[in-house]
């Protein structure tokens, strides 16, 4: 199949939606089909370039509005029979509306991966995301073939989406890229640690929902230990400033954004894992899964998506959102139990070999596409029905 895969964002950029963009995109060449990931060009970067199999093709961003990169040109990416279908991916928003109304002027088939609620942290975000959802969001929904949700929790609560029986595939992770036996000792000497030294670590984009700050108030009550806060964005000099207001400062590394290359190294150096989000933009939790694929036990909040990843007291534990002393009481009960960490450490790893791997969930994938095919007219290169 000729698929095409848009993101708002992409590499360089990093997070979660941009991480299960290129593992699924890689899969599926790696399967054989001819796979493009369309994007927007946001900092001057290469229009096209070839990345793991696949191909990177960035259209003009001329601005990018609460964190919503705006690329009409998306539109005239989609010409009659350039794709057998294309997958978009949202939130950020825009991008997947362009890619629909693409898609409908050349009848292109066209899929809908909705990753979480869009929430703006502003006076008047409720209002315009509930705008955005009523009109272009409806009008972007109402286009896909197909919506898919990634876990059951948003399928059945999510607004925007529930109308449209979304069909639930999870997001993956390349488990033989996170593995139980990645040496850990290279991340641990780049941090300065001692190999004894219990180790706690976030990675993610450090903007206001991922509730950093609660992790780092945190570490006031988790005294015998190392915190790792890895990763850019906007709320890092906050958090800064936060750990020396607490006094924690010299115990809470902040090495900035990870290599690609490196990242799972960090996850094998930790002893473990937290994700402390606060809000429904967190509605699966990439990280927690690339843990676990590591057999690292996890600390999550408990909030609707993540909490079906971590089976509370199975492959981690639940800690209560916005609760900086519950999460370290979870945090002081995992390492305080070495063999109860290597336990959940092997649960997670198994969960992830029989749930998530990026092999399972990109045949779940191709089977939609196939059905959306068979369901769809093809059209020719020249804009006419092939029957």
């Amino acid at each position: 199949m000729r698929i095409g895969l848009v993101a708002p964002w992409f590499h360089p950029h990093v997070g979660g939606v941009e991480t299960h963009v290129r593992g699924l995109a890689a899969e599926l060449a790696r399967r054989g089909h001819d796979v493009t990931v369309l994007t927007s060009n946001y900092a001057k970067l290469p229009g096209e370039e070839t990345l793991d199999g696949f191909r990177v093709r960035r259209v003009r961003c001329p601005v990018v509005i609460l964190r919503t990169p705006v690329t009409p040109a998306l539109r005239r990416e989609f010409p009659p029979g350039r794709f057998d279908v294309v997958h978009a991916h949202s939130p950020p928003p825009l991008a997947a509306y362009y890619a629909g109304a693409g898609c409908e002027r050349s009848h292109t088939p066209f899929v809908v991966t909705y990753h979480c609620d869009l929430e703006i942290p502003t006076a008047y975000g409720r209002a315009l995301t509930s705008f955005y959802s009523r009109t272009w969001g409806a009008g972007t929904m109402a286009r896909a073939a197909k919506v898919i949700s990634t876990t059951e929790t948003y399928a059945a609560t999510s607004r925007t989406i529930w109308r449209f029986s979304p069909v639930v595939i999870p997001n993956a992770v390349d488990h033989m890229r996170f593995r139980p036996d990645v040496d850990g000792g290279p991340a641990r000497e780049r941090l300065h640690l001692r190999p004894d030294d219990p180790l706690v670590l976030f990675v993610g984009r450090a903007v206001p929902h991922k509730g950093i700050e609660h992790l780092v108030e945190a570490a006031k009550y988790v005294p015998e230990a190392m915190f790792v806060v890895a990763g850019d964005g906007p709320f890092l000099p906050a958090a800064r400033r936060l750990a020396a207001l607490f006094g924690v400062e010299d115990r809470i590394l902040f090495p900035g954004k990870i290599a690609y290359r490196d990242l799972p190294e960090f996850y094998a150096a930790c002893d473990v894992f937290v994700l402390p989000s606060v809000s429904r933009l967190e509605a699966f939790g990439i990280v927690a899964l690339e843990a676990m694929a590591t057999a690292k036990p996890v600390v999550v909040t408990d909030i609707p998506g993540v909490r079906e990843v971590v089976t509370d007291g199975v492959e981690g534990l639940l800690a209560d959102p916005v609760h900086p002393e519950d999460l370290a009481a979870k945090i002081r009960t995992l390492l305080a139990d070495p063999d109860r960490r290597v336990e959940m450490g092997r649960r997670g790893r198994d969960k992830v070999e029989s749930r998530f791997r990026i092999d399972q969930v990109a045949i779940a994938v191709e089977r939609l596409y196939e059905e959306v095919l068979r369901s769809s007219p093809q059209i020719g290169a020249n804009g006419d029905y092939q029957s």
